[in-house]
């Protein structure tokens, strides 16, 4: 259950943008030694280095997480996915796992109102989550990191 429930929510993907600094590790330096992640498509890295994320410290530009439609609710952040064109990380990790890739698949061969559909429900049922609040919790400043 929790596998589809993180397939359904990392299609929230398929809107917003993302600036480079969250995800140019992957282009330029991912294991360390200067180099790319292989589970993203050469020519998309090859046109997000020459076009967007020029450098590996760029913090200022802005890249589209679903190139194309980015302003629109539907399901093409799947099939960039399966294209191996996922921005980030965690948008890759969907494919490498059986599991998630099964379910993408299935989303993809369903209806938008199916996706719509299981979007909602995942979001209710993260909604369940008993959040931590006051001095328990705290909003982060920058997602992928816990303030200091």
């Amino acid at each position: 259950m929790f596998m589809t429930i993180r397939v359904n929510i990392s299609g929230a993907h398929t809107i917003g943008i993302s600036h480079c600094s969250s995800f140019t590790t992957r282009l330029y330096n991912f294991t360390g030694v200067g180099d790319q992640d292989p589970a993203l498509d050469s020519e998309y890295a090859a046109n997000l280095k020459a076009r967007k994320c020029r450098s590996l410290n760029d913090n200022t530009t802005i890249v589209e997480m679903d190139p194309g439609s980015f302003r629109t609710f539907d399901l093409s952040y799947y099939s960039l996915l399966l294209k191996r064109r996922g921005l980030f990380q965690s948008d890759s990790a969907l494919t490498t796992n059986s599991a998630t890739l099964s379910f993408v698949k299935q989303l993809l061969k369903g209806s938008l109102q199916n996706f719509f559909a299981e979007f909602a429900n995942s979001m209710e049922k993260m909604g369940r989550i008993n959040v931590k609040t006051g001095t328990t919790g705290e909003i982060r400043k920058h997602c992928a990191v816990v303030n200091s």
